[in-house]
């Protein structure tokens, strides 16, 4: 019974990260058709909209969600979380999803690990595993395929998207590292939905007006599925996965998030993947999952 639940969570997590791959190419279709909708308006729907739900659900069960507020420490790490985790973790991200494509987009998040080796080297002063070495040197080629298509004399994409996109990877590692305090005292769906409303708060407080748009059906769903399916859902999904199975186990699976996003550009706007753009995705996924590599005699240390 025990194993059966376990493929039920490794398939829900699965999903999950399918629906984040999924939710970059809703938000370029929103993008294309309601230009007024900008990333930092879709950022502000979706970060806001999504933490007062989750807020909502950790007060129906019970979590007591204002009880983080209640030390200083607590306070000041959930506004850091808030403002330099999740704003450039979604808000960067969807920067370079409006100026060059979902794929490309989440292949350049998928390097939020490295910058974590980065911080814990530099700040931590943690020596990195030779595996670790390794597997950057592979990212590193793989980003530079990427950008280049294997060609030194010019760049594939456009520095604004690799900028932005690496930003979005520098926020996947600050949304990683920030609340580590935090997980060890309160639930997880009150951590993200107060870290959620305070990054959508912030940034509604720094650009309070946007141009009015027409709320057609078309734009009214791609909202809903960015919101739930993108958010909420995937979330949910993938926070209580950790119950059942291992956190290297989640890491690796996220290798579907990627895999879908690029999988939705090529069937719905037709992204031609040229050798040098497959070949510099593998290279990064395949690096990334390297990183959850650990010897037998080290697995359950």
């Amino acid at each position: 019974m025990a194993n059966e639940k376990k493929k039920l969570w490794i398939f829900l997590t699965i999903l999950a990260t399918f629906l984040w791959g999924i939710s970059g190419i809703f938000a370029k279709l929103l993008f294309m058709l309601e230009p007024r909708v900008t990333p930092l308006l879709l950022s502000q729907i979706r970060m806001i909209i999504g933490g007062l739900v989750l807020l909502s659900l950790a007060g129906l069960k019970h979590e007591r969600p204002f009880h983080i507020w209640k030390t200083k420490k607590s306070a000041l790490t959930l506004i850091a979380y808030g403002l330099l985790g999740i704003i450039p973790v979604q808000f960067c991200y969807f920067m370079a999803i409006k100026l060059g494509d979902a794929s490309i987009a989440t292949i350049l998040q998928f390097l939020g690990p490295f910058f974590i080796i980065f911080y814990l080297v530099i700040v931590e002063h943690q020596a990195p595993r030779r595996i670790e070495v390794l597997c950057s040197l592979v990212a590193f080629f793989g980003v530079f395929l990427l950008a280049t298509h294997g060609d030194m004399t010019h760049l594939a994409i456009t520095p604004a998207v690799l900028f932005w996109g690496l930003l979005s990877a520098v926020g996947g590692a600050s949304n990683t590292l920030i609340p580590r305090s935090l997980i060890q005292k309160y639930p997880s769906t009150n951590i993200t939905g107060w870290g959620l409303l305070v990054a959508g708060t912030g940034l509604y407080l720094v650009h309070p007006s946007f141009e009015p748009f027409k709320l057609t059906a078309p734009i009214f769903w791609l909202l809903v599925a960015v919101v739930v399916l993108g958010t909420i859902i995937p979330f949910q999904l993938f926070t209580n996965a950790l119950k059942y199975i291992r956190p290297t186990t989640a890491s690796m699976l996220d290798a579907f998030e990627p895999l879908a996003a690029t999988g939705g550009s090529v069937i719905l706007f037709g992204l031609v993947l040229s050798p040098a753009d497959l070949i510099g995705s593998l290279l990064v996924i395949i690096a990334v999952l390297g990183l959850n590599w650990q010897p037998k005699k080290n697995r359950f240390s």
